[in-house]
């Protein structure tokens, strides 16, 4: 058995057998096969797709490429993942607020992956918050405190950290097979016993219909229960970015925000289904809407912003700038953007068709008809929010933020967005680019 037959086979669109699977995780894992071949073979499973005992055979091999922890001593341990989008801080608000009301939260999250992106990055723009930490440690710190976010650890699904880099590097994101292994890889190595997921669709996700993400989700659900782990899904849209901020200091600052009550309804729509799902699990009560209110609850009185900040803490990181946001570093050009002069891209409300003729009065009244998710979250990227290479470091600081939304009426002179740069002509050039993502009705 040799990896360039293992590639053959999956280029002719033939099955791999469980040996043949297991063989390419270990080689890779040990670093016996290079990332050149294993980039091929990812390459030929996103465009050949995989069956479901591939699908299986492969998370189970990428989950027993490292340790597999053991939680059971802590009780029911109920996780969270999203299949990722643009503008999704969901976990920095979900998390605290669920071990604030006493479910423990053991969550190992990944970095940013294409246009989405990731709650580890997020988390290491807080400063001294340390992500990479031993198992022993993680585990520890969900007795004491009942929540730790953390990164991948060396010896935890070590395969799906080596694909997961490969993917994002050579655009094999959006394959129902690839993330489905990857999600549940890690949540299987991490020990949680209780599974929610977040199955986004539309623009800004890997899946772009809702059938595509049903089928992503029957898939994970089928994953987990095989198991072991009692597994729901939520299935959440995704054409519009998630909340107001697009970048990991500007979204860990509106989430923040929304621990102190002030959340985008839509971001709170999306904790709090989740959140009710995660509370049902744990046996904390069945009725959803309940749970939803209890969740409400611990963000007014306060307790679910005590328990970010107690987690922040307990991981090395700075309390002091959750406390007073105005403390991370801000890009040095701050730029706004106004849809106004020159308008590409307005739709007739009769006709629906947008003209790309340029309209030199200014732009009248109107409202924000489409604003997709995943050419926001490329415009983050390109300001250096996100990588291309998996090399590549992340800034922090830049982003974007986002006073007007779908359905926000748009008057003439409002700024519609905030573009936050360290580049004062790339960030010249996404004010220009930003304005051809808004469409206007």
């Amino acid at each position: 058995m040799n990896i360039q037959e293992i590639i053959a086979k999956k280029r002719d669109k033939q099955e791999l057998s469980k040996d043949e699977i297991n063989f390419f995780i270990t080689q890779y894992t040990n670093n016996n096969i290079a990332d050149y071949q294993a980039s091929a073979l990812i390459m030929a499973i996103y465009l050949n797709g995989m069956s479901k005992e591939e699908t299986v055979n492969l998370t189970t091999a990428m989950a027993n490429s490292g340790d597999i922890l053991d939680l059971s001593e802590i009780g029911p341990v109920v996780d969270k993942h999203s299949t990722g989008g643009v503008g999704d801080k969901v976990t920095l608000i979900l998390a605290p607020i669920i071990a604030s009301l006493g479910v423990p939260v053991a969550k190992m999250s990944g970095r940013g992956l294409g246009y989405t992106g990731g709650t580890i990055d997020k988390l290491e723009s807080i400063p001294g918050y340390k992500i990479n930490i031993s198992e022993e440690e993680f585990i520890q710190n969900v007795k004491k405190i009942g929540i730790s976010l953390i990164g991948q650890t060396k010896n935890l699904a070590p395969a799906d950290k080596k694909i997961y880099a490969l993917r994002d590097a050579t655009s094999t994101t959006e394959s129902i097979p690839l993330i489905a292994s990857s999600i549940m890889s890690k949540k299987i190595a991490a020990g949680a016993n209780k599974i929610v997921l977040d199955v986004t669709y539309g623009s800004g996700a890997f899946m772009k219909t809702k059938e595509k993400a049903k089928e992503l989700a029957d898939e994970m659900i089928e994953i987990g229960n095989l198991a072991g782990r009692e597994t729901v899904a939520v299935i959440t849209p995704m054409e519009e970015p998630l909340g107001r901020n697009v970048g990991n200091t500007l979204e860990v600052i509106e989430a923040v925000e929304a621990l102190k009550g002030n959340i985008a309804e839509d971001v709170k729509n999306v904790v709090l289904e989740l959140g009710s799902n995660m509370l049902k699990l744990a046996g904390k009560g069945d009725n959803l809407e309940e749970n939803k209110c209890k969740m409400m609850e611990n963000i007014a009185n306060g307790k679910a912003l005590e328990k970010f900040k107690e987690l922040v803490a307990n991981q090395g990181g700075d309390v002091s700038y959750i406390e007073n946001t105005n403390k991370f570093e801000r890009a040095k050009y701050i730029l706004p953007v106004i849809l106004s002069k020159v308008a590409n891209n307005v739709k007739n409300q009769e006709t629906g068709i947008k003209t790309n003729e340029n309209i030199t009065e200014d732009l009248i009244d109107g409202t924000v008809k489409e604003l997709k998710a995943e050419e926001v979250g490329k415009l983050s990227v390109f300001l250096g929010g996100g990588r291309i290479k998996k090399e590549d470091k992340i800034d922090s600081s830049v982003g974007i933020v986002l006073n007007k939304k779908i359905g926000d009426k748009i008057e003439k002179g409002d700024i519609v967005a905030y573009i936050h740069s360290n580049d004062e002509e790339k960030g010249k050039e996404a004010v220009q680019r930003l304005k051809e993502i808004y469409v206007i009705e």
